[in-house]
């Protein structure tokens, strides 16, 4: 997201697939010696259409991918990165630059006010999460979203092992999302997860009567490189947070909420207590 001086608005980037393929396009373009109305004329597409494919401001389809790799000779170069972003990419558009940063971090911390981290989720729980989006989902974008949430959970077991935090409001641990029987087998998840030697899972109790966490979720990850980002997500809306002095006060806040939560075997016990009394 960046902000518009012009009309005082933020703006939302366009998504990571737009922005890749629209560069591959200007690259091969440019290479050609090739002006936009030249490339335009010779796809049968407007100059416009061009200039906002590779602007990231329009979607390219892959029947327009198809036309501008033809015209460019490219013999298949386009269409082999167009393929790899709008077909096989199962995460939604606005959530893939940050699937793509999580999977490479190596530290991730992250306090969930309202539904249980997706890297924690259980298979039937995140359907369950998944099937009340509105507007609804055909069964089978869920089944593609629930197998994108499971194949983000790899990096639980990643090798090298990234260091994972979560804390978890307590709400997240009552509501039965799924039903008696798949809330059970989440919270023993929750457990089993908690054990693993580099997650560590807090719960914060909702009697707790001073909260720094009340603007809402947030994560933290530090990537190969050392820099920490931040991110935030509300009614599909997000934001992958660069800027030194924002991030450094997610850190502080989120500091602040470990040290208010119970501490992990604590957590364990109270996660453990919740699934026997199911």
């Amino acid at each position: 997201m960046r902000h518009d001086s012009a009309t005082n608005t933020y703006v939302r980037d366009a998504p990571l697939s737009w922005r890749m393929i629209g560069a591959q396009q200007r690259a091969l373009r440019e290479k050609k010696k090739m002006k936009q109305e030249e490339l335009a004329a010779r796809a049968g597409y407007s100059t416009g259409h061009v200039r906002e494919v590779e602007t990231g401001k329009r979607k390219p389809t892959l029947a327009y991918v198809e036309a501008i790799d033809r015209a460019l000779e490219a013999s298949g170069v386009l269409l082999t990165v167009a393929e790899e972003f709008l077909e096989t990419r199962r995460h939604p558009e606005w959530f893939e630059e940050y699937a793509l940063t999580e999977a490479k971090a190596r530290r991730l911390y992250s306090y969930s006010a309202l539904t249980i981290d997706g890297l924690l989720q259980t298979e039937d729980h995140a359907r369950a999460v998944l099937s009340t989006n509105v507007p609804t989902l055909d069964e089978e974008r869920v089944e593609e979203l629930v197998s994108a949430r499971l194949d983000r959970q790899k990096l639980l077991t990643r090798t090298p092992q990234p260091t994972l935090g979560f804390v978890l409001e307590e709400v997240t641990l009552e509501r039965p999302i799924g039903g008696p029987e798949v809330h059970k087998r989440q919270l023993e998840h929750l457990a089993s997860c908690a054990q693993l030697r580099n997650v560590s899972i807090q719960v914060m109790e909702t009697n707790v009567t001073t909260h720094v966490g009340l603007d809402g979720p947030m994560m933290l990850l530090e990537t190969p490189e050392g820099t920490t980002l931040g991110y935030v997500e509300v009614q599909g809306v997000n934001r992958l947070l660069t800027d030194p002095v924002w991030v450094g006060d997610l850190e502080q806040r989120y500091g602040i909420i470990r040290s208010q939560a119970l501490s992990p075997d604590r957590s364990l016990e109270l996660i453990r207590a919740k699934a026997a009394d199911l």
